[in-house]
């Protein structure tokens, strides 16, 4: 089954074309960074905006490179939530009217399935039942996997979630945007055992995260080091930028880590897929390896391609739905800027 799929959900414009027998097809990616940088983080109308002028020309792009024409199409995807509803629109409208002039059936799909099962898309991909982690922007959640649409969550951040801790810490620091891949990057220059930050929630039961704290935590030591400096030179030298980065990654991480560890033993599972953009943090991927080695755990996660949103996801993820028989039918449901993973139906459900 060939099907199309279009990821709208917030600041990237994907465009992919998946196929259940040949896999991956084509996918095109449009990044709205440079757009939103000047304001510090997403304008939502921008976005909307400029997803309906690049939404076009990356569909004409992947049927340019994979030499096929749309009426070889039988499905299309595109996400219909979480994510800002201006943009999630945009997608929408394209997909639901290509499909009824081509007569083929379109599905809304969770973009945080789409992200749990980009790991699928590796050449060896994770065999069910796993743990996952779903850490991004918007989502820090621990999800027990036994099949598709099958999930049961673990556990979830109580506050911001880690991509959302690492970008507002960012722009505390005065890094800019997009400010997590900004601090990552400083975090490699930094010294070990400078500073040392809190593992929130690590010292009770239970896999909730809270990321909060630890914020303040940063900020706190920030402004204490600057009123230490002298009158001359009020702002923090390169090094203690670099060595603070260090510290705030190390304790995001190693929390993440001592939660994954717990969920797998919770569970009696040995395989753990990480996903979603901040599954793109090299810290994050080493110290997963290392303690998972030890416990004689595997840990998958998407090629770096498909960390951050992307086409591809959406397309895999419909696919194997559309192919179970699923669609939107005549009557689409709402779009859904908030929508618990949990909430989904497996691949056997019926269409309600």
């Amino acid at each position: 089954m060939l099907v199309l799929g279009i990821e709208t959900s917030c600041d990237e414009t994907g465009v992919a074309l998946y196929d259940t027998k040949q896999g991956l097809i084509a996918d095109a990616l449009y990044s709205q960074v440079e757009l939103h940088e000047r304001y510090g983080g997403v304008v939502p109308e921008l976005a909307s905006r400029d997803h309906l002028r690049k939404l076009t020309p990356l569909v004409r792009q992947v049927f340019a490179e994979s030499g096929l024409a749309l009426k070889d199409l039988e499905g299309i995807a595109y996400t219909a939530g979480p994510g800002l509803i201006g943009a999630l629109m945009t997608g929408a409208c394209m997909a639901r009217s290509l499909a009824f002039a081509l007569d083929i059936p379109a599905l809304g799909v969770h973009h945080m399935e789409g992200h749990l099962l980009a790991p699928l898309l590796d050449q060896t991909p994770p065999e069910f039942p796993f743990v996952a982690l779903l850490v991004s922007g918007g989502h820090t959640q621990l999800i027990r996997v036994d099949a598709i649409g099958e999930y049961e969550l673990l556990g979830e951040s109580l506050d911001d979630a880690a991509g959302e801790a690492f970008d507002k810490t960012a722009k505390m620091m005065g890094l800019g945007y997009p400010g997590g891949p900004r601090l990552a990057k400083l975090a490699e220059q930094g010294t070990q055992g400078r500073f040392r930050f809190p593992r929130p929630m690590t010292d009770r039961p239970g896999l909730d995260f809270s990321f909060s704290g630890l914020k303040t935590a940063t900020l706190t030591c920030v402004n204490r080091l600057k009123e230490e400096a002298t009158l001359e030179n009020a702002t923090l030298d390169d090094q203690t930028m670099a060595d603070i980065a260090w510290a705030f990654q190390d304790a995001v991480v190693d929390t993440l880590v001592i939660k994954c560890k717990r969920a797998l033993k919770q569970t009696g599972m040995k395989r753990l897929v990480i996903a979603g953009g901040v599954s793109a943090n090299q810290h994050l991927r080493e110290q997963l390896e290392k303690n998972l080695r030890g416990m004689g755990g595997q840990v998958f996660y998407p090629s770096l391609a498909y960390c951050t949103d992307n086409g591809a996801m959406i397309a895999f993820a419909g696919a194997q739905r559309l192919a179970a028989g699923q669609s939107d039918g005549n009557t689409p449901a709402p779009l859904r800027p908030r929508w618990p993973l949990t909430e989904l139906k497996g691949l056997n459900a019926c269409n309600q």
